[in-house]
């Protein structure tokens, strides 16, 4: 249950009688909450000028989304919702991000792949920043925690880990949610190395982590034009987009 408030004051625009003081109940319908000329307008609590006391009846409105009660006072305006069924969405979207500092003589795994360079990520795990926002991607748009969450730095059996790990378990859920991947875009931000060579077998290994097709991954890398930490070599970042598909 939410609740939201807000200050009330009355309009110059007469009373609808299912609203009138002592009618008791009254059923608007989803236009009549909408309407510009409302029984009341909604100011913020500073702004409130003192007036005599009002009186507007409780109402209920019951639709698809739920419950949406309304108490009116002098002072305040309470709504209450109350959360319906998580509807099956025929597509979900969801957004991953993540960043790594980058130190001397560790290895720069991206995308599951070992990429040469003079430094690595610094993290409890493998610290590919690719694998992780995807992973973080696909569990924003189941609405499941976060990759921290499920896979906390704080628990040694991660340590060192392979992110290859944190994928497939993202995948099994993504299926026994009922989805499919639709289709993936993710972003590097690094200054060096070029990842120009290293495309091809990134793409080829998510393919295979993600069980889908070359032509529905793509990956974009882009410096940071010499700009902050990222653009002084001293981290790396990865965003990513997915659309996940009701089977």
């Amino acid at each position: 249950m939410a609740a939201v408030k807000a200050a009330v004051s009355p309009s110059p625009s007469p009373c609808p009688k299912s609203f009138g003081a002592g009618q008791g109940i009254g059923r608007v319908s989803r236009a009549a909450l909408c309407k510009p000329a409302s029984t009341f307008n909604l100011l913020s609590i500073k702004s409130q000028p003192k007036r005599s006391p009002i009186s507007i009846a409780r109402f209920d409105r019951e639709d698809e989304d739920g419950v949406v009660a309304c108490k009116a006072s002098p002072s305040t305006v309470t709504f209450t919702t109350k959360d319906a069924s998580p509807p099956a969405l025929p597509f979900r979207i969801g957004h991953g991000f993540d960043l790594h500092r980058l130190e001397p003589n560790l290895p720069l795994i991206i995308g599951g792949i070992n990429i040469p360079h003079d430094r690595g990520c610094e993290a409890h795990s493998d610290g590919d920043v690719l694998l992780h926002c995807i992973v973080d991607a696909i569990l924003g748009a189941l609405g499941l925690p976060d990759i921290g969450q499920i896979f906390p730095d704080t628990d040694p059996k991660w340590k060192g880990a392979t992110s290859s790990v944190f994928v497939k378990e993202a995948v099994r859920l993504m299926h026994e949610a009922g989805y499919e991947l639709g289709n993936l875009d993710a972003t590097l931000i690094l200054q060096r190395p070029k990842l120009s060579p290293h495309k091809e077998v990134i793409q080829s290994n998510l393919c295979a982590l993600l069980g889908a097709s070359s032509s529905v991954i793509n990956i974009k890398a882009k410096t940071h034009d010499k700009v902050d930490s990222l653009g002084e070599n001293r981290s790396i970042a990865a965003h990513a987009v997915v659309l996940l598909m009701k089977k």
